[in-house]
């Protein structure tokens, strides 16, 4: 597709070493592929499992893998260890979505789940886990989300009570679960007992008798699957109890918390990746424009690598050990608007029937309104930041939060 760039776009990108560079233009030579594929998807995420041979579908989940369970010498090892940061895989995941976000989204792997085995997961747990997702391919689920208290981990209403014979009885609905109807392993988090310590996080296997799951209709990002999920007296045997070995406040919480902080970017840079690509897409199309629209367009290119740097630098951040769990939500809040407000300019300067004539930016249009509703809305990260600033201007503190084990503390 000519309207690609030939490497990663570099304005925004100081932040960034030689090695992550070089794993920054490796998933930008897959764009080209990812972009005809994310097409079909739209169309039906199932043909997903048509591709899952192709090393452009492979490469991203890679670095979400232990060591241990990484495919041996089908890709460079070294950008495969960059692309396990966090700053790494933010990196990718702008590449990749740079292509298409919904074949990352489609495709099989730990996605979030496996954060939160490795957070919180006993030695045994890990082995079950990932070594079933590196024998098949397989779909994973991450189940907080719910229908009336929304991704609030402290007010949870799925329940986990004792069994009458031993072991624990899972009832609740989830609600917005990314491939959670096709799911055949996931973590659903749920309450033992009442206050934040007493949430728990479950492996859940969804041949249990009493699961179900129904996909909700989406306009956009279909490749997500976006799911309903119920359980009703759902067996859980004591060893699918995640982190059982750890204190309380350790256990569920802590890695719903640890799992979305790590991840959160991951989010805003699937929103850079489609605004970069919409404007890309515009300057092929329309070369020449006029002064003004031109100095439009300029502004939201300015806007797209600023927030990319915000980006990098929370993600370098996680990485060294420190969040900022309001400048986290700042920059995927930030990433959401610019990607609408770039594609509607694209539209715009297109013309009339662009949405008819030009299908991908249609889709693209559709996929990166989905951004604002994921890993939270943008109310609820701005008020993060007021919060944040209000506390400053009370008693002056550092800007960012020690973390523990990369969790921050609460």
């Amino acid at each position: 597709m000519n309207e690609l760039r030939e490497a990663a776009a570099s304005a925004g990108t100081d932040l960034l070493d030689e090695r992550t560079r070089e794993l920054a233009d490796y998933c930008a030579a897959a764009a080209g592929r990812l972009r005809a594929i994310g097409m079909r998807l739209d169309q039906d995420p199932d043909v997903i499992t048509e591709f899952l041979h192709e090393p452009e579908v492979r490469f991203p989940v890679q670095g979400m893998l232990p060591p241990e369970y990484r495919s041996v010498g089908e890709f460079p090892a070294r950008l495969v260890e960059v692309s396990s940061t966090v700053l790494g895989q933010v990196v990718a995941t702008e590449q990749v979505s740079y292509g298409d976000p919904n074949v990352l989204l489609a495709s099989p792997g730990p996605s979030l789940s496996g954060g939160a085995v490795q957070a919180l997961a006993d030695e045994q747990q890990r082995k079950r886990y990932f070594g079933r997702l590196a024998s098949s391919p397989t779909h994973t689920f991450f189940a907080l989300t719910e229908p009336g208290k929304g991704s609030a981990a402290t007010e949870l209403e799925t329940t986990l009570t004792p069994a009458p014979g031993g072991g624990w009885l899972l009832n609740g609905v989830k609600c917005y679960i990314g491939n959670g109807a096709r799911a055949q392993l996931g973590v659903v988090f749920c309450r033992r007992a009442p206050g934040p310590w007493g949430i728990e996080a479950v492996l859940l296997d969804t041949s249990a008798p009493g699961f179900s799951g129904e996909l909700l209709p989406t306009v956009g990002l279909r490749g997500a699957r976006i799911s309903r999920l119920r359980f009703q007296d759902v067996t859980v045997a004591d060893e699918d109890v995640l982190g059982a070995q750890r204190s309380p406040s350790r256990r569920g919480l802590y890695g719903a918390t640890y799992i979305l902080y790590r991840f959160r970017p991951g989010i805003a840079a699937m929103a850079i990746g489609c605004a970069q690509a919409a404007c890309d897409y515009l300057v092929t199309h329309r070369p020449t424009l006029p002064r003004r629209d031109r100095h439009r367009l300029d502004s939201i290119l300015d806007r797209i690598a600023a927030v990319r740097h915000r980006t990098y630098a929370v993600a370098s951040d996680i990485d060294a050990g420190v969040v900022d769990v309001a400048g986290i939500g700042a920059v995927k809040a930030r990433a959401a608007r610019v990607a609408e407000d770039a594609t509607r300019l694209v539209a715009e300067l297109l013309g009339p029937a662009c949405l008819i004539e030009h299908p991908w930016v249609e889709k693209t249009y559709r996929d990166v309104r989905a951004f604002e509703l994921m890993e939270g809305t943008t109310n609820l990260h701005a008020m993060s930041v007021f919060q944040r600033l209000l506390r400053d201007r009370a008693a002056p503190q550092p800007v960012t939060e020690r973390a523990v084990d990369g969790a921050a503390r609460h």
